[in-house]
């Protein structure tokens, strides 16, 4: 692994959040969505524009997107083939300067993986493969960022992990350790995305490496989120370690109940 970005400095929080000028510090909004390669919830239809729009209207400053195609070739009728180019670029264009996508899985079609689009400058980026033989593939994608008159970067993660439990036990001991090694402690972290927790084992886990889940810390109970039509699963998750968690939105109404198979979040955060 290439060297970690220092702190900038060992007095930087102050009960977890950013101590110089925090309160000068403009809030920031974050998305997270498993995006089902752009399709409605039954793949009945490929909705990305309609996805683009309504991401485009939540503002978010950071959108964590998971499932979202790097490339893929569809056979048109007749044989020809149409090669289509990167989703993330496509949600991105003219809103986002900054992204970065993580490839996870490969196939004969193109590949799919996470994506982080900014508003803010991209300082670094890592995608952490944390994929288990005869699993499917799953990553950690990490982001150092810089948001403007902020005193010290901001990390983030992007989550989409297994759907069998004993294999998200070990995925989140690998987050909790690239946490450990690669995130200063005096540092703000944002880590989002699809956990695939149904069972809620992650809090504990994640409590114990310093991040609080936003809906769990404010209303007692992660969001549910999947799937989109009806949502009953808590799958999709915000953990915080030095911010706050100012206004939070599961958004499940019309359009979003048809743009996937799940559920976005919103989150108002402040330093």
């Amino acid at each position: 692994m290439p060297p970690c970005l220092p702190a900038s400095s060992a007095e930087t929080l102050v009960d977890g959040r950013i101590a110089s000028d925090s309160t000068a510090l403009p809030a920031f909004t974050v998305l997270t969505l498993n995006t089902h390669k752009g399709f409605s919830g039954l793949r009945r239809r490929h909705v990305l524009p309609e996805l683009r729009d309504a991401v485009r209207q939540t503002a978010a400053d950071l959108v964590f997107l998971q499932e979202v195609l790097g490339a893929y070739e569809y056979r048109q009728r007749g044989g020809g083939r149409q090669n289509v180019g990167p989703q993330y670029e496509f949600l991105a264009e003219q809103i986002w300067p900054a992204y970065v996508y993580g490839r996870n899985a490969v196939y004969p079609q193109g590949h799919h993986g996470n994506a982080l689009l900014a508003k803010y400058p991209i300082l670094h980026h890592e995608n952490h493969d944390i994929s288990e033989q005869g699993h499917e593939k799953r990553g950690l994608l990490h982001c150092v960022l810089q948001p403007p008159a902020w005193p010290v970067p901001l990390h983030a993660i992007c989550v989409h992990l297994g759907l069998r439990a004993a294999q998200r036990r070990r995925q989140l001991e690998l987050l909790c350790e690239l946490v450990s090694l690669r995130v200063p402690a005096g540092l703000p972290l944002v880590v989002a995305g699809d956990f695939n927790d149904w069972q809620g084992q992650a809090h504990a886990r994640l409590q114990r490496c310093g991040l609080r889940e936003v809906f769990v810390e404010t209303e007692g109970l992660a969001a549910r989120s999947f799937p989109a039509l009806w949502p009953l699963l808590r799958l999709d998750r915000i953990y915080l370690r030095g911010l706050r968690p100012r206004a939070l939105q599961v958004l499940r109404h019309s359009p979003w109940s048809h743009l996937s198979d799940h559920v976005a979040l919103l989150a108002e955060l402040s330093p």
